[in-house]
């Protein structure tokens, strides 16, 4: 994805009312976007579904890093807890780790 999408791939709102509709999603389709010009200015964009979900996750992580930021901005070393010690108080021996399964993360 783009970072900064010019707005060069525009189609007329009077399109859909020439019965052009099904081509037009299918260009926004093919290309991810088309943005619907009335009046010679920017009236919306048609987003694809994948340029839509790329968009929104972009968004998401640019909110989870700004939380990152945030709590390593407002860290305290002295309220940090070493792993030893988690493992400590919920009785978990290195050992003990060793012998899990592997998990896999998303």
């Amino acid at each position: 994805m783009a970072h900064a999408m010019p707005l060069n791939n525009t189609v007329s709102i009077t399109a859909f009312n020439r019965g052009k509709a099904g081509q037009i999603f299918s260009n926004v389709k093919k290309n991810g976007m088309t943005v619907v010009m009335k009046n010679n200015e920017p009236e919306c964009i048609l987003l694809s579904p994948a340029q839509y979900e790329a968009i929104l996750e972009t968004r998401y992580d640019a909110e989870l890093l700004s939380i990152a930021e945030a709590r390593l901005q407002n860290h305290n070393e002295k309220d940090t807890v070493s792993f030893e010690d988690v493992c400590q108080s919920v009785g978990i021996s290195a050992a003990d780790l060793e012998q899990m399964a592997e998990v896999e993360v998303e």
